[in-house]
């Protein structure tokens, strides 16, 4: 959940209609983005081969659609990779990218709603995520957002751990039934429930909403949501019923997942990198490597497999942006 487009560690103007290079500029291809769209490419076919509607959406690291720096962007979009997810999340597009409830600058916005056109020429739905909590900020937001055609979700806390109390109903609250990521008006992202006394106690929480799309970690602290958890949160609490998306890194490890080895700290697999200092926990890794990726999705005990076994509608991909680090 942290991102600085690469472009800008370049030096490298960022425009929101059109990226033309300047001329000092050539068209390079980026390896390490290659790789991570090689990775959400196979973690869709892998799970839409048991789930056909199976849904996919990476957060953040949107320029990593394209193939190279464009002259044209159009031209230069891998269109499998966007055949292959169904929307795109964006975090503090309108607040928070400095601080939490503060209102983007124009050179801010300009910076992270850069590419975003491309997913929307796509047909992709875009899921975006401000940081705000004063009433007038969560308004705002919702409606630059609804006035942009971005679904948003204005969260209380960065720490994604509650229900907000405002807006008292959901932005655009239906009773529709929701199938598809395109048909949602709203949606909540709550992927910690350390406020909540218990697993029944926060899934109950959760069912009690009307959003259409709820995005949740796959375990309640080591224990990974079964099949019924999941169908629970799968009705609105009006009746309508909706998307359960399953929180999943891909692009760093975490040392409180059910797949940590505590040998690592002491001998690393080559894959295995430093730990995010701002992040406690999380490690960067090699998301090209096998080892990984058998992790993540290509083994029958894979991240992926619990999740699709357990019913999830779909992945929200984080750390999709990790090509930054090692284009750095």
């Amino acid at each position: 959940m942290k991102s600085t487009l690469y472009f800008a560690l370049l030096g490298i103007p960022l425009l929101f209609a059109a990226c033309d290079p300047p001329d000092s500029v050539t068209e390079t291809e980026y390896v390490y983005r290659d790789d991570m769209r090689t990775l959400v490419k196979n973690i869709a076919q892998e799970a839409r081969a048991a789930r056909p509607s199976f849904i996919v959406v990476p957060q953040n690291g949107q320029a990593v659609a394209l193939r190279s720096y464009c002259s044209d962007c159009a031209t230069s979009v891998d269109v499998d990779y966007m055949n292959s997810i169904d929307g795109i999340g964006r975090e503090d597009l309108n607040y928070g990218y400095s601080k939490d409830n503060v209102l983007n600058s124009a050179a801010q916005n300009r910076e992270l709603s850069n590419f975003l056109n491309l997913y929307e020429d796509a047909g992709k739905t875009i899921l975006v995520t401000d940081y705000v909590y004063s009433q007038a900020g969560v308004d705002d937001s919702y409606q630059t957002n609804n006035n942009l055609g971005y679904v948003g979700f204005a969260a209380p806390s960065r720490e994604l751990d509650e229900i907000p109390t405002y807006p008292i109903k959901p932005f655009r609250e239906n009773s529709e039934d929701i199938s598809s990521l395109a048909a949602a008006k709203n949606f909540l992202y709550i992927i910690n429930p350390s406020n909540y006394s218990g697993k029944d106690d926060f899934l109950q929480a959760v069912a009690n909403t009307n959003y259409d799309v709820v995005i949740v970690d796959a375990f309640y602290e080591d224990e990974f949501l079964s099949s019924g958890d999941v169908q629970s949160l799968k009705t609105k609490a009006n009746g309508g019923s909706r998307l359960v998306l399953a929180y999943m890194s891909i692009g760093e490890a975490e040392d409180y997942r059910y797949y940590w080895d505590t040998e690592w700290e002491t001998e690393k697999p080559e894959w295995l990198l430093e730990e995010n200092p701002n992040w406690a926990g999380n490690y960067k890794v090699q998301y090209w490597n096998s080892d990984w990726q058998g992790i993540i999705y290509s083994n029958s005990d894979s991240y992926l497999n619990k999740i699709v076994s357990s019913g999830f509608s779909g992945v929200y991909l984080d750390i999709i942006d990790a090509y930054e680090y090692f284009e750095e």
